[in-house]
């Protein structure tokens, strides 16, 4: 504690208080409480000879009071013994899950859809369970349930409960999304005016596929039935809307009903999507940007299925500069061009007839020799694999032989199967497609609406693709999406429903965090933010890093103690669920 001066202007008189210092939560700024109103400097020096250095010296004594009472004496029975089956240890780190999770509002969306439903668990507590057991300790439903004791929450439901809330959750999954859309937006900020699509697919290990899980083209080249998800995030990397297909559904299949969904109901203004060669067809473009949408695009474009004076323009070496601008030479390990030209696509009309349709763009063109040296190493590889293919055509099967067979004549494969089926001809190498394809190593191209930016913009705006890519690594790895424990469909649109909340979360933290960990180190902090029960209500911490400071300070949320009162853990809890 310290003392306060106030001067009053008006009077000329100073006031004299003891205050304590303090951290605004909802500025972050440092303020001071007044604890005691002591009066004006001129009055108490009738009284003190210094008043200053008198009250300075009780608010020293004041603090010294305080302190004490915060000093425990214990007494410790080196002797004694765990009770079986003890299991003590406790997560306090998901604390940090708890605030954002509520600053969404998702308790309030759910306690209040469960409202008028006859079922008597409580949704939004199961929810919650799911979505931290997701990120801090990833696996089956059943295995969430049985860790619920990790906790300092009241989950009063069944293993039960669970299944059945999946059903409730399923229904709810587009208008929750929508939801978060709004929460996040009035809380954090969204930026939108660029949005990036992908599509990944997970596997089942199921013998039968069935009206969801399909056989389908695997990003993994696992001859297993899949579901598609495609996914739309905003600039910063938060996921916008995820929506789950069938797993014979085609990449550039699932654009407009993703797309569409965030352009209706996510009040985004006009966007420009950004997104990879698979989606881009002429049917997609024209959504965006024909008729009455007027919405841009950002696409990579393919080098070696371009027309043939694409091809030529890009093998010309007129034109290309460095990033800087200036003229290359022949050992340029980086080289970028560009032009503004009309090109036709392909359109489906209402009809079922197609046709053509005139898009201006912008076409973008760089080389680079890393890139170069990266493909020339990886077709290496395949070549190795298509040499043995000819030699050893029995070992082989569509899956198997995934990327090398390009390279390969003569070989066919059972459509059902995937064996290679004998046709009486013998398997060759393609010498003229090798020859092809390595004229084109290190080239990238990318074709955008945008016509006023720049050759960098387009390209840094472009790389940002690689942001949605990281995030189905991280719903793979980190947060184990996969496998999936649940068979019923609408299981398993509400597991997917769990793990797309989960993963805005830790994306929101590392967005109020600047960024500054990844999303490994961030949950690999929050689950070692554990304590013991030392002695009664009291528990021991035992974690304190760099991250969980940074985590502490974003959040405000004080992860800093090295001990707590059980009462003080769920005055903190309660602070985050407001």
């Amino acid at each position: 504690m310290n003392i306060k001066l106030s001067p009053n202007p008006k009077t000329g008189r100073t006031y004299l208080s003891i205050v304590r210092s303090y951290r605004d939560k909802a500025t972050g700024k440092n303020r001071a409480a007044t604890i005691k109103s002591i009066g004006y400097i001129d009055e108490l020096s009738k009284t003190y000879a210094d008043p200053i250095a008198h009250f300075k010296e009780i608010a020293q004594q004041m603090t010294a009071e305080e302190n004490e009472k915060k000093i425990l004496n214990l007494k410790i029975n080196m002797g004694e013994v765990l009770i079986e089956d003890s299991a003590g240890r406790k997560n306090f780190g998901y604390a940090a899950i708890v605030k954002i999770y509520h600053e969404l509002g998702l308790n309030e969306f759910l306690n209040n859809k469960a409202r008028w439903e006859p079922f008597k668990y409580n949704t939004n507590s199961i929810m919650l369970l799911l979505v931290i057991s997701r990120l801090l300790s990833p696996g089956s439903k059943k295995k969430a349930f049985e860790e619920k004791g990790r906790y300092f929450e009241r989950f009063d439901f069944e293993l039960e409960d669970i299944y059945r809330a999946l059903s409730h959750y399923a229904k709810l999954s587009t208008e929750l999304q929508r939801h978060m859309n709004e929460q996040i937006s009035a809380r954090y900020g969204r930026d939108t005016k660029t949005v990036y699509y992908d599509v990944t697919n997970y596997y089942f290990e199921i013998d039968r596929p069935d009206e969801l899980r399909k056989y389908g083209f695997s990003k993994e080249n696992r001859h297993s039935p899949i579901v598609q998800m495609g996914l739309a995030m905003d600039a910063d990397g938060i996921p916008l809307h995820h929506q789950l297909f069938e797993g014979n559904k085609l990449d550039k299949e699932t654009f407009r009903s993703v797309i569409g969904e965030v352009r209706r109901n996510y009040n985004t203004g006009r966007i420009v999507v950004v997104a990879d060669m698979g989606i881009i067809t002429g049917d997609n473009i024209y959504y965006l940007t024909g008729g009455k949408n007027l919405n841009g695009y950002v696409l990579s474009f393919s080098v070696r299925g371009g027309a043939k004076d694409f091809k030529e323009y890009i093998l010309n070496e007129e034109g290309y500069t460095d990033a800087k601008g200036e003229p290359v030479t022949q050992d340029s390990d980086f080289k970028i061009k560009s032009r503004k030209t009309p090109r036709e696509i392909n359109v489906t009309m209402a009809d079922g007839r197609t046709q053509k349709k005139t898009v201006h763009e912008k076409q973008v063109v760089f080389y680079s020799r890393k890139y170069a040296d990266k493909a020339k190493a990886e077709r290496g590889e395949l070549i190795k694999k298509a040499s043995d293919f000819v030699s050893n055509p029995q070992k082989y099967n569509r899956a198997t032989s995934y990327g090398a067979a390009k390279y390969i004549k003569n070989i066919e494969f059972n459509k059902e199967t995937g064996e290679v089926v004998a046709n009486g001809k013998t398997p060759v190498l393609d010498y003229d497609k090798l020859s092809e394809e390595e004229k084109y190593d290190g080239y990238y191209a990318v074709v955008t609406s945008e016509m006023h930016m720049s050759n960098n913009e387009i390209i840094d705006t472009y790389r940002g693709l690689w942001e949605i890519e990281e995030t189905f690594k991280v719903t793979k790895e980190t947060l184990e999406t996969r496998p999936v424990y649940v068979s019923r469909e609408e299981h398993i649109r509400a597991h997917f429903l769990a793990c797309f909340i989960a993963l805005v979360i830790i994306r929101l933290i590392r967005k109020l965090i600047d960024k500054a960990f990844s999303t490994e180190k961030i949950i690999d902090a929050l689950n070692k933010i554990s304590c013991s029960n030392e002695y009664e209500n009291i528990f021991l911490f035992d974690y304190r890093t760099e991250v969980t400071n940074v985590i502490s300070n974003a959040l405000d949320i004080d992860f800093s103690k090295k001990r707590l009162y059980l009462s003080e853990i769920k005055n903190i809890l309660a602070e985050c669920k407001k």
